[in-house]
């Protein structure tokens, strides 16, 4: 039986390109959508997002009924989960760019800022990048990703950090927990990596 794939638009991601990692990863019927009801029926679900966590944070939460079928389908009905950069970001409790602002709440933690003084490196992060692992997990293994992002999820609970990369020191490049998986780097730019790791979500089973 087919299985849907439900790629999040909220205005705020890097939608054609994570379309078209999902395509050449595989996926037979991805949804690119807005609508809370073909979230609600979805077997996977991508959520993507590029730029600051506050203004996609309030993309997301404004589409009517969005939030309540993510929960729904993911805390409820445990659909694999994928978030990516600002995508993953928020499935934390607080972001505090442009403000405090509060996220989906999945996995407790804080978006904070890179310092550039305090690691003594450039920000934002970009470019490629070592994906360095935690444990073993069924979607994320050890490679070289891309990155563009100024602020990290700090997970409360280092059980949730899945992978790290380094930066001036130790950046959260995945989090997991059960069925939910978040990357900070982006695997549609990440070439073979990337692809690879997508098709390994498609097929993933939590």
């Amino acid at each position: 039986m087919a299985s849907r794939t439900a790629l999040i638009d909220f205005g705020a991601g890097n939608l054609h390109s994570v379309h078209n990692a999902l395509k050449a990863a595989g996926a037979d019927d991805v949804a690119v959508t807005s609508d809370p009801a073909v979230v609600a029926a979805a077997d996977r679900i991508v959520l993507p997002g590029v730029g600051a966590f506050a203004h996609c944070r309030a993309a997301l939460f404004g589409i009517d009924g969005m939030v309540a079928a993510l929960n729904d389908r993911v805390r409820r009905d445990g659909v694999p989960f994928l978030g990516i950069c600002v995508g993953m970001q928020m499935m934390a409790g607080v972001g505090l760019e442009h403000g405090k602002h509060h996220g989906l709440g999945w996995i407790g933690g804080t978006v904070s800022a890179l310092d550039p003084k305090l690691r003594e490196v450039r920000v934002p992060h970009m470019g490629w990048n070592a994906v360095t692992l935690d444990r073993a997990h069924d979607v994320v293994q050890p490679g070289e990703a891309y990155f563009l992002h100024s602020y990290a999820f700090e997970p409360s609970n280092q059980a949730d950090v899945l992978a790290v990369t380094d930066h001036g020191g130790p950046v959260v490049a995945a989090v997991a927990r059960g069925n939910m998986l978040g990357v900070q780097f982006h695997p549609e730019k990440s070439q073979g990596y990337g692809i690879a790791l997508m098709k390994r979500f498609l097929e993933w089973k939590p």
